[in-house]
């Protein structure tokens, strides 16, 4: 059974930075896709950035490019994102998902409804 837990999110001013984690138990796959989702209140859930687990391939949303890093520990089993400059629009929740396609992780549209695997989510709020 695949179980992501996220953790790290909180309270920061505008400008601050953040780590979030998530930790992966079960076994996906050899090589996998992971990723960072986030969703706003009354906005529909969208990608932040994703990694192939097997390399250092990475993408980003437009939005994050060059405040937010996406890493990975495999020996950790864990899945990072550091989130620097941070605006009062990056409030949200934050999702990690996971999916055994080692492709997946290139697709640009960052599709939520083509992830296997979800965390239950930590709350990132910026404030001015």
């Amino acid at each position: 059974q695949v179980q992501l837990v996220e953790s790290g999110g909180g309270s920061v001013q505008a400008g601050g930075s953040l780590r979030l984690s998530c930790t992966v138990s079960g076994y996906i796959s050899s090589r996998y896709s992971m990723g960072w989702f986030r969703q706003a209140p009354g906005k529909e859930r969208e990608g932040v950035a994703t990694i192939y687990t097997g390399g250092s391939s990475t993408l980003y949303a437009d939005s994050v490019k060059g405040r937010f890093t996406i890493s990975q520990d495999n020996a950790k089993n864990t899945l990072y994102l550091q989130m620097n400059s941070l605006k009062p629009e990056d409030t949200a929740m934050y999702y990690c998902a996971a999916d055994r396609r080692a492709i997946l992780w290139s697709r640009a549209t960052m599709n939520p409804a083509d992830w296997a695997y979800w965390g239950q989510g930590t709350q990132v709020t910026v404030s001015l």
